[in-house]
Protein backbone atom coordinates (compact mmCIF):
# COMPACT_ATOMS: atom_id res chain seq x y z
CA UNK A 1 0.00 0.00 0.00
CA UNK A 2 1.20 3.47 -1.06
CA UNK A 3 1.97 5.76 1.99
CA UNK A 4 -0.15 8.46 2.35
CA UNK A 5 1.57 12.36 3.20
CA UNK A 6 -1.37 13.66 5.18
CA UNK A 7 -1.73 17.85 5.08
CA UNK A 8 -4.12 19.54 6.05
CA UNK A 9 -5.09 23.29 5.05
CA UNK A 10 -3.37 25.86 7.69
CA UNK A 11 -1.03 22.92 9.31
CA UNK A 12 2.88 23.67 8.17
CA UNK A 13 3.49 22.03 4.49
CA UNK A 14 5.21 23.67 1.68
CA UNK A 15 5.50 26.98 2.84
CA UNK A 16 6.64 30.72 0.93
CA UNK A 17 8.37 33.21 3.16
CA UNK A 18 7.95 37.00 1.77
CA UNK A 19 11.09 39.00 2.11
CA UNK A 20 12.50 42.17 0.77
CA UNK A 21 10.56 43.67 -2.50
CA UNK A 22 7.95 40.64 -2.21
CA UNK A 23 10.42 38.00 -3.69
CA UNK A 24 9.02 34.80 -2.62
CA UNK A 25 11.77 31.62 -1.23
CA UNK A 26 11.03 28.22 -0.56
CA UNK A 27 10.68 27.21 2.41
CA UNK A 28 10.98 22.72 3.17
CA UNK A 29 9.38 22.11 0.06
CA UNK A 30 11.63 19.01 0.06
CA UNK A 31 9.33 17.49 3.10
CA UNK A 32 6.79 17.03 -0.02
CA UNK A 33 7.70 14.36 -2.57
CA UNK A 34 5.21 12.85 -4.57
CA UNK A 35 4.70 9.13 -4.39
CA UNK A 36 4.74 7.32 -7.77
CA UNK A 37 1.98 6.17 -9.56
CA UNK A 38 0.01 4.23 -7.71
CA UNK A 39 -2.12 1.10 -9.55
CA UNK A 40 -5.11 1.91 -7.45
CA UNK A 41 -6.52 5.44 -5.97
CA UNK A 42 -9.94 4.48 -4.30
CA UNK A 43 -11.46 0.88 -3.94
CA UNK A 44 -14.61 0.49 -2.00
CA UNK A 45 -18.79 1.01 -1.94
CA UNK A 46 -20.84 3.42 -3.40
CA UNK A 47 -23.27 4.49 -0.85
CA UNK A 48 -26.07 5.46 -3.43
CA UNK A 49 -25.27 3.30 -6.54
CA UNK A 50 -28.17 4.31 -8.21
CA UNK A 51 -27.55 7.85 -8.02
CA UNK A 52 -24.42 7.74 -9.04
CA UNK A 53 -25.01 5.50 -11.91
CA UNK A 54 -27.41 7.98 -13.29
CA UNK A 55 -25.35 10.96 -12.88
CA UNK A 56 -22.28 9.20 -14.46
CA UNK A 57 -25.11 8.52 -17.56
CA UNK A 58 -25.69 12.23 -17.81
CA UNK A 59 -22.20 12.92 -17.99
CA UNK A 60 -21.44 10.75 -20.34
CA UNK A 61 -24.37 12.06 -22.33
CA UNK A 62 -22.88 15.42 -22.06
CA UNK A 63 -19.61 14.38 -22.86
CA UNK A 64 -21.23 13.04 -26.58
CA UNK A 65 -23.39 16.22 -27.44
CA UNK A 66 -21.97 18.63 -28.97
CA UNK A 67 -23.90 22.17 -30.24
CA UNK A 68 -21.65 23.51 -32.95
CA UNK A 69 -20.11 20.13 -34.34
CA UNK A 70 -21.08 17.75 -37.53
CA UNK A 71 -22.19 14.23 -36.20
CA UNK A 72 -18.98 12.46 -37.66
CA UNK A 73 -17.06 15.23 -35.17
CA UNK A 74 -19.48 14.00 -31.85
CA UNK A 75 -18.23 10.74 -32.36
CA UNK A 76 -14.73 10.93 -31.75
CA UNK A 77 -14.64 11.10 -27.43
CA UNK A 78 -16.35 10.09 -24.25
CA UNK A 79 -14.07 10.17 -21.76
CA UNK A 80 -14.73 11.59 -18.09
CA UNK A 81 -11.72 12.62 -16.29
CA UNK A 82 -11.60 11.14 -12.48
CA UNK A 83 -10.24 12.35 -9.74
CA UNK A 84 -9.72 10.87 -6.59
CA UNK A 85 -8.65 12.94 -3.07
CA UNK A 86 -9.43 14.42 0.08
CA UNK A 87 -12.42 11.66 0.50
CA UNK A 88 -14.12 12.82 -2.82
CA UNK A 89 -14.11 11.04 -6.41
CA UNK A 90 -14.80 13.60 -9.39
CA UNK A 91 -15.77 13.03 -12.53
CA UNK A 92 -15.54 15.48 -15.28
CA UNK A 93 -16.06 16.00 -19.11
CA UNK A 94 -16.75 18.51 -21.70
CA UNK A 95 -19.19 18.39 -24.86
CA UNK A 96 -16.96 18.30 -27.99
CA UNK A 97 -17.67 21.32 -28.62
CA UNK A 98 -15.87 22.23 -25.05
CA UNK A 99 -18.95 24.54 -24.36
CA UNK A 100 -20.83 22.47 -22.10
CA UNK A 101 -18.87 21.55 -18.60
CA UNK A 102 -20.51 18.60 -16.51
CA UNK A 103 -18.69 17.44 -13.08
CA UNK A 104 -19.94 14.74 -10.82
CA UNK A 105 -18.74 15.37 -7.35
CA UNK A 106 -19.47 12.08 -4.88
CA UNK A 107 -18.74 13.57 -1.52
CA UNK A 108 -17.58 11.38 1.64
CA UNK A 109 -20.50 10.49 3.12
CA UNK A 110 -21.29 8.65 -0.65
CA UNK A 111 -18.26 6.33 -0.19
CA UNK A 112 -17.36 3.60 2.05
CA UNK A 113 -14.38 2.23 0.98
CA UNK A 114 -10.34 3.64 1.03
CA UNK A 115 -8.93 5.83 0.00
CA UNK A 116 -5.37 4.35 -1.09
CA UNK A 117 -3.81 7.22 -2.87
CA UNK A 118 -4.50 10.34 -4.49
CA UNK A 119 -4.65 10.89 -8.15
CA UNK A 120 -6.32 11.86 -11.78
CA UNK A 121 -7.04 9.51 -14.74
CA UNK A 122 -9.33 9.55 -17.80
CA UNK A 123 -10.83 6.53 -19.21
CA UNK A 124 -13.58 5.71 -22.10
CA UNK A 125 -17.00 5.16 -21.23
CA UNK A 126 -18.16 2.74 -23.86
CA UNK A 127 -21.45 1.07 -24.62
CA UNK A 128 -20.83 -1.94 -22.05
CA UNK A 129 -20.12 0.52 -19.16
CA UNK A 130 -22.99 2.55 -20.23
CA UNK A 131 -25.45 -0.46 -20.48
CA UNK A 132 -24.09 -1.59 -16.89
CA UNK A 133 -24.92 1.67 -15.47
CA UNK A 134 -28.06 1.70 -16.92
CA UNK A 135 -28.76 -1.40 -15.45
CA UNK A 136 -28.36 -0.33 -11.79
CA UNK A 137 -31.43 -0.66 -9.32
CA UNK A 138 -32.57 1.14 -6.29
CA UNK A 139 -30.54 -0.82 -3.65
CA UNK A 140 -28.43 -2.38 -5.97
CA UNK A 141 -24.75 -2.75 -4.91
CA UNK A 142 -21.82 -1.75 -6.21
CA UNK A 143 -18.35 -1.83 -6.08
CA UNK A 144 -15.87 0.97 -7.65
CA UNK A 145 -11.99 1.06 -8.34
CA UNK A 146 -10.48 3.95 -9.80
CA UNK A 147 -6.75 3.44 -10.34
CA UNK A 148 -3.80 5.30 -12.61
CA UNK A 149 -4.43 2.82 -15.46
CA UNK A 150 -8.93 1.92 -15.76
CA UNK A 151 -12.05 2.26 -13.93
CA UNK A 152 -13.96 -0.86 -12.70
CA UNK A 153 -17.20 -1.54 -11.75
CA UNK A 154 -18.29 -4.87 -9.77
CA UNK A 155 -21.96 -5.51 -10.20
CA UNK A 156 -23.06 -9.07 -8.98
CA UNK A 157 -20.44 -10.71 -10.41
CA UNK A 158 -19.90 -9.21 -13.45
CA UNK A 159 -16.94 -6.65 -13.48
CA UNK A 160 -16.76 -4.04 -16.23
CA UNK A 161 -13.36 -2.05 -16.95
CA UNK A 162 -12.78 0.98 -19.19
CA UNK A 163 -8.77 1.73 -19.58
CA UNK A 164 -7.27 4.79 -19.45
CA UNK A 165 -7.18 6.80 -22.29
CA UNK A 166 -5.23 10.45 -23.50
CA UNK A 167 -6.58 13.21 -22.37
CA UNK A 168 -7.65 15.61 -24.94
CA UNK A 169 -5.27 18.80 -25.12
CA UNK A 170 -8.87 20.90 -25.71
CA UNK A 171 -9.98 19.44 -22.64
CA UNK A 172 -7.29 20.87 -20.51
CA UNK A 173 -7.56 24.37 -22.23
CA UNK A 174 -11.13 24.16 -21.29
CA UNK A 175 -10.50 23.08 -17.26
CA UNK A 176 -8.44 26.23 -17.33
CA UNK A 177 -11.28 28.71 -18.14
CA UNK A 178 -14.02 26.72 -16.69
CA UNK A 179 -11.90 27.15 -13.27
CA UNK A 180 -11.03 30.28 -13.25
CA UNK A 181 -14.90 31.47 -14.32
CA UNK A 182 -16.40 28.90 -11.28
CA UNK A 183 -13.66 30.88 -8.88
CA UNK A 184 -15.25 34.51 -10.11
CA UNK A 185 -18.78 32.95 -10.12
CA UNK A 186 -21.35 33.91 -6.97
CA UNK A 187 -24.21 31.99 -6.41
CA UNK A 188 -27.49 33.71 -7.74
CA UNK A 189 -30.60 31.78 -7.41
CA UNK A 190 -31.29 28.63 -5.15
CA UNK A 191 -34.43 26.87 -6.12
CA UNK A 192 -36.66 23.84 -4.67
CA UNK A 193 -37.22 20.58 -6.87
CA UNK A 194 -40.72 22.31 -7.46
CA UNK A 195 -39.36 25.33 -8.76
CA UNK A 196 -36.72 23.95 -10.75
CA UNK A 197 -39.41 21.10 -12.56
CA UNK A 198 -41.75 24.33 -13.69
CA UNK A 199 -38.78 26.14 -14.50
CA UNK A 200 -37.08 23.61 -16.87
CA UNK A 201 -41.05 23.18 -18.35
CA UNK A 202 -40.03 26.73 -19.81
CA UNK A 203 -37.29 25.95 -22.19
CA UNK A 204 -38.19 26.58 -25.74
CA UNK A 205 -37.93 23.44 -27.92
CA UNK A 206 -35.47 23.01 -30.24
CA UNK A 207 -32.10 24.93 -31.07
CA UNK A 208 -32.54 28.65 -28.85
CA UNK A 209 -30.42 31.49 -30.99
CA UNK A 210 -31.25 34.28 -28.32
CA UNK A 211 -30.22 34.96 -25.07
CA UNK A 212 -32.43 34.56 -22.72
CA UNK A 213 -32.51 35.51 -18.83
CA UNK A 214 -33.34 33.81 -15.46
CA UNK A 215 -35.66 36.03 -13.81
CA UNK A 216 -37.94 35.35 -10.37
CA UNK A 217 -41.62 36.61 -9.94
CA UNK A 218 -42.77 36.35 -7.08
CA UNK A 219 -41.74 33.17 -5.89
CA UNK A 220 -41.86 31.43 -9.13
CA UNK A 221 -38.68 31.48 -11.76
CA UNK A 222 -38.96 31.66 -15.24
CA UNK A 223 -36.59 32.36 -18.41
CA UNK A 224 -37.81 35.36 -20.21
CA UNK A 225 -36.16 36.66 -23.83
CA UNK A 226 -36.66 39.71 -22.10
CA UNK A 227 -33.52 41.28 -20.36
CA UNK A 228 -34.48 42.96 -17.13
CA UNK A 229 -32.38 44.46 -14.28
CA UNK A 230 -30.51 41.45 -11.88
CA UNK A 231 -31.45 38.70 -14.54
CA UNK A 232 -28.96 36.24 -15.18
CA UNK A 233 -28.25 35.82 -19.38
CA UNK A 234 -28.19 32.55 -20.58
CA UNK A 235 -26.71 31.89 -23.99
CA UNK A 236 -27.66 28.35 -25.69
CA UNK A 237 -30.62 27.84 -23.10
CA UNK A 238 -31.63 24.80 -25.17
CA UNK A 239 -27.95 23.16 -23.30
CA UNK A 240 -29.92 22.71 -20.18
CA UNK A 241 -31.78 19.87 -21.45
CA UNK A 242 -28.79 17.94 -20.46
CA UNK A 243 -29.89 17.84 -17.07
CA UNK A 244 -33.68 17.29 -17.50
CA UNK A 245 -33.10 13.29 -17.01
CA UNK A 246 -31.29 14.44 -13.33
CA UNK A 247 -34.54 16.69 -12.29
CA UNK A 248 -36.64 13.74 -10.88
CA UNK A 249 -34.23 13.07 -8.02
CA UNK A 250 -32.92 16.21 -7.22
CA UNK A 251 -33.14 17.86 -3.94
CA UNK A 252 -32.56 21.22 -4.68
CA UNK A 253 -30.53 23.53 -7.61
CA UNK A 254 -28.24 26.34 -7.50
CA UNK A 255 -27.58 28.75 -9.57
CA UNK A 256 -24.14 30.25 -10.20
CA UNK A 257 -23.54 33.16 -12.68
CA UNK A 258 -20.20 35.10 -13.72
CA UNK A 259 -19.66 39.12 -13.10
CA UNK A 260 -19.46 39.46 -16.61
CA UNK A 261 -22.12 36.22 -17.91
CA UNK A 262 -19.08 34.50 -18.91
CA UNK A 263 -20.69 31.34 -17.70
CA UNK A 264 -23.40 30.03 -15.73
CA UNK A 265 -23.58 26.84 -13.79
CA UNK A 266 -26.43 24.96 -12.78
CA UNK A 267 -25.62 22.39 -9.11
CA UNK A 268 -28.11 19.82 -8.77
CA UNK A 269 -27.90 18.44 -5.27
CA UNK A 270 -28.96 14.95 -4.23
CA UNK A 271 -27.79 14.38 -0.46
CA UNK A 272 -24.01 13.66 -0.55
CA UNK A 273 -23.64 14.23 -4.67
CA UNK A 274 -23.39 17.15 -6.54
CA UNK A 275 -23.89 17.12 -10.22
CA UNK A 276 -23.16 20.68 -11.94
CA UNK A 277 -23.16 21.67 -15.36
CA UNK A 278 -21.54 24.90 -16.78
CA UNK A 279 -22.62 26.86 -19.75
CA UNK A 280 -20.03 29.44 -22.29
CA UNK A 281 -21.64 32.22 -22.98
CA UNK A 282 -23.43 31.27 -26.05
CA UNK A 283 -23.58 27.58 -27.29
CA UNK A 284 -21.25 27.96 -30.40
CA UNK A 285 -18.60 28.94 -28.03
CA UNK A 286 -15.82 26.73 -26.23
CA UNK A 287 -14.38 27.32 -22.81
CA UNK A 288 -11.09 25.96 -24.39
CA UNK A 289 -11.21 29.38 -26.77
CA UNK A 290 -11.98 31.86 -23.86
CA UNK A 291 -8.30 33.03 -22.95
CA UNK A 292 -9.68 33.63 -19.09
CA UNK A 293 -5.92 32.99 -17.87
CA UNK A 294 -4.10 35.55 -19.90
CA UNK A 295 -4.05 38.21 -17.87
CA UNK A 296 -2.83 36.16 -14.93
CA UNK A 297 0.29 35.24 -17.18
CA UNK A 298 1.74 38.25 -18.18
CA UNK A 299 4.03 38.45 -14.97
CA UNK A 300 6.86 36.53 -15.38
CA UNK A 301 7.23 33.76 -12.27
CA UNK A 302 9.88 31.83 -11.42
CA UNK A 303 9.54 28.07 -12.37
CA UNK A 304 10.75 27.08 -9.10
CA UNK A 305 8.05 28.88 -7.68
CA UNK A 306 5.70 26.86 -9.73
CA UNK A 307 7.02 23.78 -9.03
CA UNK A 308 6.67 24.45 -5.09
CA UNK A 309 2.96 25.43 -5.52
CA UNK A 310 2.47 22.13 -7.15
CA UNK A 311 4.14 20.32 -4.79
CA UNK A 312 1.97 22.37 -1.49
CA UNK A 313 -1.18 21.43 -4.00
CA UNK A 314 -0.45 18.07 -3.99
CA UNK A 315 0.18 17.45 -0.43
CA UNK A 316 -2.92 19.98 0.81
CA UNK A 317 -5.24 18.63 -2.41
CA UNK A 318 -7.15 21.55 -1.74
CA UNK A 319 -6.35 25.22 -0.94
CA UNK A 320 -7.87 29.10 -0.91
CA UNK A 321 -5.48 31.01 -2.42
CA UNK A 322 -6.78 34.18 -0.40
CA UNK A 323 -6.56 32.18 2.76
CA UNK A 324 -2.82 31.10 1.56
CA UNK A 325 -1.84 34.49 0.94
CA UNK A 326 -3.28 35.83 4.61
CA UNK A 327 -1.68 32.70 6.73
CA UNK A 328 1.39 32.19 4.90
CA UNK A 329 1.72 36.41 4.81
CA UNK A 330 1.78 36.24 0.85
CA UNK A 331 1.67 38.72 -1.88
CA UNK A 332 -1.99 38.50 -3.74
CA UNK A 333 -0.77 39.07 -6.66
CA UNK A 334 1.97 36.67 -6.53
CA UNK A 335 -0.38 33.69 -5.88
CA UNK A 336 -2.75 34.96 -7.83
CA UNK A 337 -0.07 34.29 -10.67
CA UNK A 338 0.95 30.80 -9.17
CA UNK A 339 -2.62 29.80 -8.89
CA UNK A 340 -3.65 30.28 -12.47
CA UNK A 341 -0.65 28.91 -13.32
CA UNK A 342 -1.56 25.11 -11.73
CA UNK A 343 -4.75 26.05 -13.65
CA UNK A 344 -2.72 26.63 -17.38
CA UNK A 345 -1.65 23.44 -16.68
CA UNK A 346 -4.92 21.64 -15.42
CA UNK A 347 -3.82 21.09 -12.52
CA UNK A 348 -6.30 22.62 -10.63
CA UNK A 349 -10.35 22.71 -10.55
CA UNK A 350 -12.45 24.76 -8.44
CA UNK A 351 -15.47 23.65 -6.08
CA UNK A 352 -17.98 26.44 -5.27
CA UNK A 353 -19.64 25.29 -2.28
CA UNK A 354 -16.50 25.45 -0.64
CA UNK A 355 -15.27 28.44 -2.52
CA UNK A 356 -11.81 26.32 -2.73
CA UNK A 357 -9.71 24.95 -5.83
CA UNK A 358 -9.08 21.36 -5.57
CA UNK A 359 -6.22 19.37 -7.20
CA UNK A 360 -5.56 16.97 -10.13
CA UNK A 361 -2.82 15.09 -10.61
CA UNK A 362 -1.85 15.23 -13.97
CA UNK A 363 1.95 14.97 -15.51
CA UNK A 364 3.49 18.47 -14.76
CA UNK A 365 4.50 20.31 -17.43
CA UNK A 366 5.88 23.83 -17.40
CA UNK A 367 5.60 23.96 -21.15
CA UNK A 368 1.89 23.13 -21.40
CA UNK A 369 1.11 26.99 -20.16
CA UNK A 370 2.60 28.11 -23.50
CA UNK A 371 1.16 25.83 -25.70
CA UNK A 372 -2.32 25.66 -24.60
CA UNK A 373 -2.13 29.74 -24.73
CA UNK A 374 -0.68 30.38 -28.53
CA UNK A 375 -2.07 34.32 -27.73
CA UNK A 376 0.87 34.51 -25.15
CA UNK A 377 3.28 32.78 -27.23
CA UNK A 378 2.76 35.20 -29.96
CA UNK A 379 2.61 38.17 -27.55
CA UNK A 380 5.97 37.36 -26.61
CA UNK A 381 7.15 36.66 -30.10
CA UNK A 382 6.16 40.27 -30.68
CA UNK A 383 8.60 41.45 -28.03
CA UNK A 384 11.55 39.51 -28.65
CA UNK A 385 11.46 40.25 -32.64
CA UNK A 386 11.33 44.42 -31.08
CA UNK A 387 7.44 44.83 -32.88
CA UNK A 388 6.02 46.70 -29.85
CA UNK A 389 7.19 50.48 -28.96
CA UNK A 390 5.97 51.39 -26.04
CA UNK A 391 5.41 55.91 -26.86
CA UNK A 392 4.10 57.09 -23.72
CA UNK A 393 3.64 55.72 -20.06
CA UNK A 394 2.57 58.59 -17.51
CA UNK A 395 -0.68 59.14 -15.36
CA UNK A 396 -1.87 55.75 -15.63
CA UNK A 397 -2.19 55.74 -19.64
CA UNK A 398 0.05 53.74 -21.67
CA UNK A 399 0.26 54.24 -25.61
CA UNK A 400 1.91 52.36 -28.06
CA UNK A 401 2.28 50.86 -31.05
CA UNK A 402 2.74 46.93 -32.22
CA UNK A 403 3.79 45.67 -35.67
CA UNK A 404 1.26 43.43 -37.16
CA UNK A 405 0.81 42.02 -40.89
CA UNK A 406 1.68 44.74 -43.12
CA UNK A 407 -0.30 47.24 -40.55
CA UNK A 408 0.64 49.09 -37.33
CA UNK A 409 -1.64 48.82 -34.62
CA UNK A 410 -2.54 51.21 -31.94
CA UNK A 411 -2.78 49.88 -28.06
CA UNK A 412 -4.18 52.25 -25.32
CA UNK A 413 -4.02 51.08 -21.48
CA UNK A 414 -5.55 53.07 -19.64
CA UNK A 415 -6.32 52.17 -15.96
CA UNK A 416 -8.19 48.86 -16.07
CA UNK A 417 -9.18 49.63 -19.31
CA UNK A 418 -7.42 48.29 -22.64
CA UNK A 419 -8.19 48.96 -26.36
CA UNK A 420 -6.13 47.90 -29.52
CA UNK A 421 -7.39 48.49 -32.97
CA UNK A 422 -6.97 45.02 -34.49
CA UNK A 423 -9.88 42.97 -36.13
CA UNK A 424 -10.08 40.44 -32.80
CA UNK A 425 -10.64 43.20 -30.47
CA UNK A 426 -12.94 44.80 -32.73
CA UNK A 427 -14.76 42.28 -32.96
CA UNK A 428 -14.80 40.62 -29.22
CA UNK A 429 -13.93 43.37 -27.56
CA UNK A 430 -12.26 41.83 -24.85
CA UNK A 431 -15.17 39.32 -23.74
CA UNK A 432 -12.76 36.36 -25.45
CA UNK A 433 -9.89 37.24 -23.55
CA UNK A 434 -7.15 40.10 -24.62
CA UNK A 435 -5.84 40.47 -28.18
CA UNK A 436 -2.18 39.07 -28.20
CA UNK A 437 -1.16 43.25 -28.99
CA UNK A 438 -1.92 44.38 -25.95
CA UNK A 439 -0.68 41.09 -23.86
CA UNK A 440 2.35 42.10 -25.51
CA UNK A 441 2.32 45.69 -24.26
CA UNK A 442 0.92 45.01 -21.22
CA UNK A 443 3.91 42.15 -20.61
CA UNK A 444 6.20 44.72 -21.69
CA UNK A 445 5.13 47.60 -19.56
CA UNK A 446 5.14 44.95 -16.12
CA UNK A 447 8.63 43.91 -16.78
CA UNK A 448 10.67 46.47 -18.06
Amino acid sequence: MTEMIHYRYGQPSVLFKSVQHENLLLSNYSEVQKSSEAPCFFWGKLNNPFLVSRCLIALSNVVQSGFSLSPAELAKLKDPIVTAGNGKLRFEGFSQCAGVYARLDILPDGLDGEFIAHGTTNVDFNQPMISALGSIRQQEQLILSVGSKDLTLHKEGVKISEKKVPLPLKWIKGLTTVQIFLSEAAISHTFNKLQTLQLFQGIPKGPVKNDYYLVSRGNRPMFSPLKSPAAVCIGGLHRLRLLEPLLPYMDKLCVFSHPQMQSTTWQLYFGSLRFSLSLSRESWRGFSGEGAALESLIEDVPDSWVDAMDKYSYANQEFNPSLLAVEEGLDFRHVDQLTARLAAMGLLGFDLDDNRFFYRRLPYRLDRIMSLNPRMKDAERLITEGKVQILSNKEGKVDARVEGSGVLHTVVLEGEKARCTCAWFSKYQGDRGVCKHILAVKKMRTNS
